[in-house]
Parts: structure tokens; C-alpha cells; sequence
């Protein structure tokens, strides 16, 4: 989000901001990946069926790239405002995503240690 309100507010360009962002793809569409299939081992079913899609969406987004882009971040169609505004708003719904998440393993960690 950071890195995308950089460029937004043009601190940065296109260019530097599309490598910054496409070197944390795969070892994010990988962690989630290892999360959910974790989550599936360990029979935590609403927490697998909520990761889910998201797993799916990233992987999906990483294997649609055409051969010959650098990646997911293409700088040159970051010029385009809306492309912009689109790739903001779904980094808001994952970072929104991921704080859910982490609240609910706090929970979860909090009610399995916690005397009864």
C-alpha cells in the first residue's frame, strides 16, 4: 500500500515501484499457499474455507501473466489511473484479509493456552 501511494503521489516512478512489488509475489502466493494447505492438515475448516479463496486468487493472478511481462506489476500500465485505483483497492481488501487473520489466530492461540 505504501509503495503504491508512493507512486501515486509520484515519489517514486513506475518502474522502480512494479520491481519493488513483483519480488514479494511469489513468496506471498507461496506462504499463502502453505497456510491454507496447513490449515486443511490440521482440520481448522472455517479458517481453510476463509483462506481459501484468497489462495486460490493469488494463484490464479500469478500463473495468468503473460510470458514476457516482468511480472504481476506492469509498469507501463500503471499510467493508466484506474489500473492504479484497482491495484490499491485490492491491496486494502488483502491487508484487510490479513488483519481478520491475524486477529483470529491470536484468538485461536489465546483459547488453546489460556487456563479454563
Amino acid at each position: 500500500i505504501i509503495t503504491l501511494s508512493d507512486l501515486e503521489c509520484d515519489y517514486i516512478n513506475a518502474r522502480s515501484c512494479c520491481s519493488k512489488l513483483n519480488k514479494w509475489v511469489l513468496p506471498e502466493v507461496i506462504c499463502h499457499a502453505v497456510v491454507t494447505v496447513l490449515m486443511l492438515i490440521s482440520l481448522h475448516w472455517f479458517i481453510f474455507l476463509l483462506n481459501l479463496p484468497v489462495a486460490i486468487w493469488n494463484i490464479y493472478r500469478y500463473i495468468m501473466v503473460p510470458s514476457g511481462n516482468m511480472g504481476v506489476f506492469v509498469f507501463f500500465f500503471f499510467h493508466n489511473r484506474g489500473q492504479l485505483k484497482s491495484h490499491m483497492k485490492e491491496a486494502m481488501v488483502k491487508l484487510g484479509f490479513h488483519l481478520l487473520c491475524f486477529f483470529m489466530y491470536l484468538y485461536r492461540l489465546v483459547s488453546k493456552i489460556a487456563p479454563k
